[in-house]
């Protein structure tokens, strides 16, 4: 009865872990892919709702424009998985598992899938930078700057751009962007 017990405490244990790293932003789950479309929207959390609807589905990766997944080609894309593939640090993806919906990490300063609209009293393209740090360290460069957003490539043209902000705006959801206040 014990050894049963503690069994099933094991099992329960490692269920628990396995789906602890429901966490999204940046990572890859490479393997186990039966199918792939492109996300006209470009949004993650239509690969996630799609998982959620498929029962063939266990989990899922988003692919971001610009990050050429496939062919080449600048389009978002999702890639629903039959199995669980353990997930690979990678700034190119969001991936997550069947029912934890998309789960965007919010560490620091830097918030993510955030667009902070408006008061821009500069723009300029930059380097595809998958943090934002680029962008970041401008603003803090520039004493006028009180936030800003970075918008990855392949969302407003084929290259990342940078808005620098004298103003602090309402943050909006919007997967196209990385934003922050600076001061």
């Amino acid at each position: 009865m014990i050894q049963f017990v503690l069994s099933a405490l094991l099992g329960a244990i490692l269920v628990m872990t396995a789906a602890a790293p429901a966490r999204a932003q940046g990572f890859d789950r490479p393997g186990g892919d039966y199918t792939r479309f492109v996300v006209p929207s470009g949004d993650p959390a239509v690969c996630a709702a799609r998982c959620d609807r498929d029962g063939r589905c266990r989990a899922w990766t988003f692919s971001y424009p610009g990050t050429g997944a496939v062919g080449g080609s600048n389009s978002a894309v999702c890639y629903l998985k039959n199995v669980v593939p353990a997930r690979v640090e990678n700034a190119c993806c969001v991936s997550g598992v069947k029912g934890a919906g998309l789960v965007e990490t919010r560490s620091g300063p830097v918030e993510t899938a955030i667009d902070r609209y408006g008061g821009d009293y500069r723009s300029f393209e930059l380097a595809s930078d998958p943090s934002g740090e680029s962008c970041k360290q401008a603003c803090e460069g520039d004493n006028r700057c009180r936030a800003w957003t970075y918008a990855r490539p392949g969302y407003g043209g084929p290259s990342a751009r940078c808005y620098l902000k004298e103003k602090i705006t309402r943050p909006r959801r919007k997967p196209c962007c990385m934003s922050g206040v600076v001061r």
